[in-house]
């Protein structure tokens, strides 16, 4: 049986702890010889079979990844209940610190699994967002903000047709401009966007497996072909069904060079 890497006083139980914690500090992953009991601290335990037709004891591994994640990846009633009190606190929040034209709230649902934080270094090399203190997934409104900003990009290229009344310039009054290679043109962009608390569909995250092909090209060195073996690689998603509350704010104040924007709220047409 997988083991988590911390000091034997916690215990084998995290089945109360947040996903979060599941997914990090108390992941059960680490590797034990069933005979032995000595920790192999690789990804798979060795179990002892007698098999065959001579009926000899064969050592075999087993993976512990899967099992790991699925752990990591449920939600007990009080994770249930404390992701609705945390949407139901920020609601408040954002309806004390915006006024009706200064604010756009966005209701979606999920249509297929959604992942957040991929890039974040974890063991199984595929990370996922948690919000800390809480251990609850979550999407940072930076990363919200950085989909829309290339969406309205492409819109202006016309990669996707009509500009749906984007262009440059709105994409910096809204968005903001980053300095480059040391210039000053570094200029705020008037919307603000809050993290993004999903509320679930079930009781745990989803499993999903991706399988690149082409280790012996991308880490080896190697000359790409057909032939590469697949590695399934394991990654937790936001289960398709899952509810998601975008909260916009927009400083006005950051628009007075841009009136048409302000006139009838044209930015809140902008964005959805």
């Amino acid at each position: 049986m997988a083991i988590a890497a911390v000091p034997s006083y916690l215990g084998e139980d995290f089945s109360t702890a947040s996903p979060g914690l599941r997914f990090g500090m108390y992941l059960q992953l680490w590797g034990v010889d069933q005979k032995t009991q000595e920790l192999l601290w690789g990804t798979h335990d060795l179990k002892y079979e007698v098999r065959g037709q001579y009926r000899q004891e064969r050592v075999l591994k087993e993976e512990n990844k899967a099992s790991a994640l699925k752990a990591a990846a449920k939600f007990t009633a009080s994770d249930k209940q404390l992701m609705e009190q945390l949407l139901r606190r920020q609601q408040q929040a954002f309806a004390a610190s915006a006024y009706a034209n200064d604010s756009l709230v966005i209701e979606a649902q999920a249509v297929a699994p959604f992942t957040t934080g991929l890039g974040n270094e974890h063991p199984l090399e595929n990370g996922f967002s948690f919000l800390n203190p809480y251990g609850l997934p979550y999407l940072p409104g930076s990363g919200v903000k950085g989909v829309l900003r290339q969406a309205a990009r492409e819109l202006v290229s016309g990669e996707w047709g009509a500009s749906q009344g984007w262009d440059s310039d709105r994409i910096t009054a809204l968005f903001g401009l980053e300095s480059k290679d040391g210039d000053s043109q570094h200029r705020r962009g008037a919307l603000i966007f809050w993290d993004i608390i999903p509320q679930i569909k079930g009781d745990h995250l989803s499993v999903e497996v991706m399988t690149p092909h082409q280790k012996h090209y991308y880490q080896e060195g190697d000359n790409p072909h057909d032939s590469g073996q697949p590695i399934p690689l394991t990654f937790l998603t936001v289960p398709p069904g899952s509810d998601f509350t975008f909260h916009v704010q927009c400083n006005r104040a950051l628009l007075k060079e841009y009136p048409d924007l302000l006139e009838d709220d044209q930015w809140h047409r902008l964005l959805p």
